[in-house]
């Protein structure tokens, strides 16, 4: 997802991501998963990660920050880069837009004129070059050089509480930064504060609007030194108390290090208050690589939940790289107590659940969040409680929550099928009955286009700008409230959901084979039409994508799509025709979200996702064998740019996860499974309940993609479909692979 880009990729971007630093060799120890994890993977081309210090679903994500304003700095750091402004401790991974990059630190080894205005990265006097030889990342933990203040850095974190260790030069001043007045991309400070409580401990907080319009975070930092002096600055004035407060605050912290050169800090923060913070801070251990250890050994026990074989390391590095960034998000936002803000400024309490936030559901709902239906349940179930207690301040389900606030960022409600994912695959710990209303009031308002969605059965394109869009997501939207009522025996809104769940059908244009913008009569498309046409600018019928991409989002009738295209043949015709057209795309600043190409097919946005496993449903399974592994083998690798568009908190990377296991969530409420082609030769996939659900894929190898036969559990098993509940009991299923398709296989 890349919505609202302010600006392009430079020239040269990828100048980096076919180099093979040592960072990057593959490991050959497989007695541990993490060592197969390469944070850089997704830190150069469009991928927008961080390959920072964090924990499974952590509170803070601590990472370096370039200082350089663009999209491709949305996580605040790109491979290209060979410049280091500081350290902050909240990062978002893969979006399509910036934001957080709060409380920075520095260290420093002379005295800095934090008054300096700062316009632009040119301007920032604590800046430091660093070389990516001297640059490492690990699950957990983050090392690099700064060659200016000639400090070593080294980053880790716990659950709420972040780490640094530096590690200074004998010559200089030994200090540190705190800059609170730092930014990047859509990110502008209101106000700030830093307090000298005493001589081991600072407070403070933030509040900023950006992306999150209504951001505040509060904080309490403890050092391992005592400081020995200190320079304050309020809005590039000299402060001379133990507080300073205004729109931009800084301190620089000066230290006499007794213990070789090392200095180590660690930070709570809380969306609540500063004794919030304080609490959140892990007072009971205080050693870097205690902390460290711990934080290795959580992504361990996070990761091996999937073991995967094969005689290809490389292959094991996407993979576990993959799964590592599928729990890198949400974040966990209520503090130790409960208690986290609300976009209103209320104080809410969590009182039996974690709550969490960075919820990127336009692109989760298709393969991050089923991944974690498998495992991790428990998760789903203090998401969709989180998105309850939203529910409760504005009035309807969210669209995508940052640190808090509504984005509105993206068509659909895609936290309804997630809802509905959950109840279908038995996950109910959950008040379900208000996260029914929930579904039907939000599907019942009337913003966001479901004003004239309801009133004409789809969204004129003279109404409301990617309306195409806008209306497929909401009929499927509408098919999930719809299997919600029939199973809770409401059977009035089970009629009225499943009718407005069948808008695709006034949408598709028979004549060119497209979904199309459609006037208020009813009887006239949006002209002129090109189906190759793509645009940030406004007018357009779709989002992110051109008709080729978005023709296809039928996920809850499938069959109903293949009949309006004329049958079987005519549709997989079709549907060929996406992956073999030439890639020209047409719009102003298209490529920003085109990306990923395989003909029109653009594996680099979230749209084209289930696009391959359509052929399963045409009755062509072996096709959906064929393109799903080119995807696989093309549109990622080891290298910074192994991932073709945006991470987009996990999508990117769960697509991936599932594919090469030979399974994939098409439609996730329906609680059942694709089947394509299996990478690995054998995948085990440990359960909650104690079981572990295993694939094999005999014979298998690049030219070997076709499935010949398989077995369930030792019987004969011949679709394409596979439920949730027969993973879920455990069990073994077995392709025999070929080189050739078996066009027999697959079709009952």
């Amino acid at each position: 997802m890349n919505k609202n880009v302010l600006s392009l990729l430079s020239l040269g971007v990828f100048f980096l991501s076919s180099c093979n630093r040592d960072m990057h060799k593959e490991p050959s120890n497989e007695a541990q998963v993490t060592t197969f994890v390469d944070p850089f993977i997704g830190t150069g081309g469009h991928g927008h990660t961080y390959p920072g210090a964090t924990v499974p679903f952590g509170m803070i994500q601590l990472s370096p920050d370039n200082g350089k304003q663009g999209w491709d700095w949305s996580s605040g750091y790109h491979i290209s880069d060979t410049l280091i402004v500081g350290f902050s401790h909240l990062h978002l991974s893969g979006t399509g837009i910036g934001d957080l990059a709060d409380l920075l630190f520095m260290p420093a080894n002379k005295k800095i004129d934090l008054t300096t205005p700062v316009e632009t990265r040119d301007d920032i006097p604590y800046k430091s070059v660093f070389s990516h030889s001297k640059e490492e990342a690990s699950p957990g933990y983050y090392r690099v050089f700064l060659e200016d203040p000639e400090v070593e850095v080294e980053l880790t974190a716990s659950a709420r509480t972040g780490y640094q260790k530096y590690k200074y030069s004998q010559a200089g001043e030994q200090s540190v930064i705190v800059d609170l007045g730092f930014a990047i991309n859509w990110d502008t400070p209101l106000a700030t504060k830093i307090t000298i409580e005493d001589d081991y401990t600072i407070s403070g907080f933030r509040h900023s609007t950006g992306w999150a319009k209504n951001q505040k975070v509060f904080f309490v930092a403890k050092f391992s030194s005592p400081i020995v002096s200190k320079s304050l600055v309020s809005d590039s004035q000299e402060v001379n108390e133990n507080s300073a407060e205004g729109a931009k605050t800084a301190t620089q912290l000066f230290f006499d290090l007794e213990k070789a050169n090392e200095l180590q800090v660690k930070l709570a923060l809380s969306s609540v208050s500063i004794e919030n913070a304080r609490q959140n801070l892990d007072n009971e251990k205080s050693d870097f690589d205690v902390a460290k250890n711990e934080a290795a050994a959580l992504w361990e026990d996070a990761l091996k939940g999937i073991k995967v074989e094969t005689k290809e390391d490389s292959l094991k590095t996407i993979f576990y790289t993959a799964l590592y960034h599928t729990k890198v998000a949400p974040v966990i936002f209520s503090d130790k107590n409960g208690e986290f803000r609300a976009s209103n400024d209320s104080i809410l309490k969590a009182q039996d659940f974690t709550a969490y936030t960075t919820l990127s559901l336009w692109d989760t709902f298709r393969a991050q969040q089923p991944l974690l239906t498998l495992t991790d349940p428990d998760k789903v179930s203090d998401i969709i409680k989180s998105m309850l207690a939203y529910y409760k301040i504005e009035g309807a389900l969210p669209v995508w929550t940052l640190y808090g606030n509504e984005t509105n960022t993206m068509t659909g409600y895609h936290s309804i099928p997630v809802i509905a994912e959950a109840y279908f695959k038995g996950i109910r710990d959950f008040n379900v009955a208000e996260a029914y209303e929930a579904m039907k009031n939000t599907m019942m308002q009337d913003q966001r286009g479901l004003k004239f969605y309801k009133e004409y059965g789809y969204i004129p394109f003279r109404e409301l700008d990617e309306s195409v869009t806008y209306a497929l997501e909401y009929a499927y939207n509408d098919w999930c409230v719809a299997q919600m009522a029939k199973a809770l025996n409401k059977p009035e809104d089970y009629k009225y959901f499943s009718n407005r769940a069948k808008a695709y059908q006034k949408l598709f244009d028979a004549e060119t084979g497209f979904m199309r913008g459609k006037s208020e009569d009813g009887k006239s498309w949006n002209t002129p039409f090109d189906p190759k046409f793509s645009s940030h600018m406004e007018n357009t019928d779709y989002t992110e994508g051109n008709a080729w991409q978005h023709s296809w989002f039928v996920l809850h009738e499938p069959q109903e799509l293949i009949e309006l295209h004329g049958g079987a043949e005519n549709f997989s015709s079709k549907l060929e025709q996406l992956f073999t057209e030439d890639s020209e795309i047409k719009g102003e600043n298209a490529s920003a979200d085109i990306s990923g190409l395989i003909g029109q097919y653009a594996h680099g946005n979230e749209p084209s996702h289930h696009i391959a496993y359509l052929f399963n449903k045409a009755g062509k399974p072996w096709r959906t064998q064929f393109w799903v592994r080119e995807i696989l083998s093309t549109q990622y690798s080891t290298q910074p740019d192994g991932l073709s568009g945006n991470e987009d908190a996990g999508q990117m990377s769960a697509w991936y996860v599932f594919s090469s296991m030979g399974l994939y969530p098409f439609n996730p409420a329906a609680a059942e499974y694709e089947i394509g082609s299996p990478l690995f030769e054998q995948s085990v996939i440990k359960l909650p309940e104690g079981n572990t659900f295993t694939i094999k894929a005999v014979n298998v190898s690049d030219e070997h993609r076709y499935i010949q036969s398989a077995t369930l559990n030792g019987k004969d098993f011949n679709r394409t479909t596979i439920s949730h509940s027969e993973i879920i009991d455990g069990g073994e299923l077995i392709f025999q692979m070929g080189r050739e398709p078996n066009k027999n296989w697959g079709l009952k």
